[in-house]
């Protein structure tokens, strides 16, 4: 075998974690001046995601749908409820369990942040086409990592 195709796999530009990282940061750029509009950050704005679709939700469920530990969660969910998006408190029936509910402005929101998923779209110069096979790779491949 010769040298150069020895070392072909783990050249940099073969490597599809490379591409995904690259391709991950390049989006959420894409949505920072967008969601600056409405003073979210990127990982704000999926876990308000998540509270538009249930209305309310506890810590555990957000974070395995965002694929967060409680460590990274708890911080975030906290200066959303400083923004008055979202009110946490415990279960009644079990003090270990912390739900998540929008607040009223929290719902407000949902409207106004309507157009950021087209807008992306658009910045990112991708079909929508291209969009929905890309999404369904990943998913596909997010779920064989599971």
């Amino acid at each position: 075998m010769n040298k150069s195709k020895k070392y072909e796999s783990i050249k940099l530009d073969n490597q599809v974690c490379f591409s995904l990282y690259a391709a991950s940061r390049e989006i959420i750029k894409l949505y920072k001046p967008i969601l600056d509009k409405f003073n979210l950050t990127y990982t704000q704005y999926i876990a308000m995601l998540v509270l538009w679709e249930d209305e309310k939700s506890t810590v555990k469920d957000i974070g395995r749908r965002l694929h967060l530990d409680s460590g990274t969660l708890t911080p975030l969910l906290k200066k959303i409820e400083g923004m008055g998006l979202i009110t946490r408190y415990r279960d009644t029936n079990d003090d270990r369990v912390v739900i998540v509910e929008l607040t009223e402005k929290g719902r407000l929101l949902k409207d106004d942040i309507l157009e950021v998923p087209r807008e992306i779209v658009c910045k990112a110069n991708i079909s929508t086409e291209s969009a929905i096979e890309l999404k369904r790779n990943l998913d596909e491949l997010l779920k064989s990592l599971e």
